[in-house]
């Protein structure tokens, strides 16, 4: 099991140590695209990519910690530390927001300001834009085969990026044509996306961090009713979930009274084995009460 661990530490790190390059790239040319044109949505684009970057280095650190061993403090491990790291985003995405509306609404209210973008910047514009599409759908993949969090959390704010990026664009053309409002407009669109992007962040991490139920109670009980010499199934607790990648659960047995040790700890072994098999679960502990 620790080597599984290792192992899937070291496969997360390979894929955001890639994905930190492309990341820095992207950022390096929206931040002079919007530098040169002076378009803060272009600007606002490059800040909420950056959180990309900074997110790859803080999950190099975060999932070499998850993926350690259980010791005497953390005996089911550090896995919740991944999905504690997955949070983190939420803050840089809120500083992001932020800023970026107060910028826009003081821009409006300033009567806005003239974008120009060359030809030149739109066609690296576009090369960003294709390389978040393509970051996007390949964390996201690694993301569920490796079940991790940190991965996942990151795909959708990329995927955010992508929206994000042809909004920017569409605006860029119309600041073209003299629109000078259009860019402050799309920048607090910009901003009402990076908010939508945190929220499902939320949603993902915060059961894992409550222990939130990872299977329903009459499910469990079913399963293991289902094993012979199991009278009834009772105190069924169980937490984790996808975002973890393992699955725990806790259950009482009720056996026959007259059912001698050696037969009890079949019985429970047994219950142990079927739970795994049909709900998937990583760790089950199984405690034997005579009925």
């Amino acid at each position: 099991m620790p080597g599984k661990a290792l192992d899937r530490s070291a496969a997360v790190r390979s894929v955001l140590r890639g994905l930190l390059v492309a990341n820095v790239a992207v950022v390096i040319a929206k931040a002079a695209v919007g530098t040169v044109a002076g378009s803060l949505a272009v600007l606002g684009d490059a800040i909420h990519s950056s959180v990309d970057a900074v997110y790859n280095v803080l999950g190099l650190i975060v999932v070499r910690v998850a993926a350690r061993a259980p010791d005497d403090d953390h005996p089911y491990g550090h896995r919740k530390f991944e999905t504690l790291g997955a949070l983190s985003i939420v803050v840089f995405l809120s500083v992001t927001c932020f800023e970026l509306v107060r910028s826009a609404i003081g821009r409006l209210i300033a009567g806005g300001r003239a974008v120009q973008v060359s030809d030149a910047g739109l066609a690296l514009l576009l090369v960003t834009l294709a390389t978040n599409v393509f970051v996007a759908w390949y964390e996201n993949r690694r993301g569920h085969e490796l079940s991790s969090d940190l991965l996942i959390a990151d795909a959708a704010h990329t995927r955010a990026d992508v929206f994000i990026t042809i909004g920017v664009l569409i605006g860029v053309l119309f600041s073209r044509q003299g629109y000078t409002w259009v860019d402050s407009v799309v920048a607090i669109l910009v901003a009402l996306l990076i908010v939508r992007v945190a929220y499902q962040i939320l949603l993902r991490a915060v059961p894992v961090l409550v222990d939130e139920r990872a299977i329903p109670e009459p499910t469990i009980r079913q399963s293991a009713q289902a094993v012979a010499g199991v009278k009834s199934a009772y105190g069924i607790r169980s937490r984790g979930g996808a975002g973890t990648g393992v699955r725990y659960a806790e259950v009482t047995i009720a056996v026959d009274p007259a059912a001698n040790v050696a037969d009890a700890h079949a019985i429970a072994d047994a219950v142990e084995e079927r739970l795994k098999k049909d709900l998937a679960l990583q760790e089950v502990t199984v405690h034997v009460e005579p009925c």
